[in-house]
């Protein structure tokens, strides 16, 4: 008769081997299982992620065309919206929308702005007499028709010997965007002029009734005490609904409203998400074709809730 060899406790050894395995398959099947719950929840969360940026931005869409409505508006009623860059609220289907509206004639165009008035908004924006010159004699080869070289400025040879592939368009800017490629350009400076510069005023000079402070500092001779000063008349009268007034110092930079306007809508989602859309809009008095989106491109929020895009570029610019 044969006997078994059992362990101390009495049990064959295979015994203890089978649970080490099935301990073992438990282990992985769960590891399995954790790995497919996680990627089923990471996948549920770039749904909801994606469903809250659509949402978002379909609210700001409208904010768009919320706005039209108001530029469209000739009863002058206290309610109206004014193109003069002030953020109104308002909500749409449960989201909280910020939107700016500023008419062209508040910016300075890049392409029929006086030499002055570029210079004063590159001093303004932080550069020193000389670096300020030669950056405005770069802006104005770039936008010229000759190949003709100003004394501080640069064509295609001051391109090839900086290494650079492109070379002046020898034509008016198509886009603020544009601007970035100028030579001696820098991304803190362009930061902070963007949101103050346009291509479709069409004057020589700003109207001070709807410009920002930022732009109004860009005008030769005022000081910022003066601009302040001025722009407190001007909420005042807002406010109570009075004309307002145009800025003295600024008679020799002035121009009028213009048939195009900024739209700024940002739209915030109580989880967090935020879009914004940018676009610039061009009025036209026939009623088949309403109005032409001269630029329609997402843009960034601002840095705090409440902040021009002006003043956000501004507090960037000086980081």
């Amino acid at each position: 008769m044969r006997c078994r060899t059992l362990s101390p406790r009495g049990r064959p050894p295979q015994r203890g081997v089978a649970l080490v395995l099935v301990m073992w398959i438990a282990i992985l099947l769960t590891v399995i299982a954790s790995s497919f719950m996680l990627e089923a929840r990471t996948d549920t969360l770039v749904v909801r992620n994606s469903i809250g940026a659509a949402r978002a931005e379909a609210a700001a869409d409208a904010g768009v065309h919320r706005a039209l409505f108001e530029l469209y508006r000739t009863d002058n009623a206290p309610e109206a919206w004014r193109r003069d860059g002030a953020a109104r609220e308002w909500t749409f289907e449960g989201v909280p929308l910020r939107i700016e509206l500023r008419d062209e004639s508040g910016k300075i165009d890049l392409n029929t702005g006086s030499d002055a008035l570029i210079r004063g908004l590159l001093l303004s924006a932080g550069l020193a007499d000389e670096e300020a010159a030669k950056l405005l004699d770069a802006i104005l080869d770039w936008r010229d028709a000759d190949t003709l070289k100003r004394l501080n400025g640069a064509e295609e040879a001051e391109y090839r010997a900086a290494g650079l592939a492109h070379k002046p368009a020898n034509a008016p800017f198509q886009a603020i965007e544009e601007l970035q490629l100028v030579l001696g350009m820098r991304p803190h400076i362009y930061r902070r002029v963007a949101p103050l510069v346009t291509v479709f005023s069409r004057q020589p000079g700003v109207n001070s009734q709807v410009a920002s402070r930022e732009v109004l500092l860009a005008i030769p001779g005022v000081t910022s005490q003066i601009v302040d000063e001025y722009v407190a008349q001007r909420d005042q009268a807002l406010a109570a609904g009075l004309p307002v007034p145009v800025m003295r110092e600024a008679a020799a930079f002035s121009g009028g409203l213009t048939m195009a306007a900024t739209i700024r809508s940002e739209a915030r989602l109580d989880d967090g998400t935020v879009f914004v859309r940018e676009a610039v809009a061009l009025l036209r008095p026939t009623p088949r074709k309403a109005v032409t989106f001269l630029a329609w491109r997402e843009a960034a929020p601002s840095s705090a809730q409440g902040a021009s895009p002006e003043a956000a570029a501004a507090q960037g610019a000086g980081k």
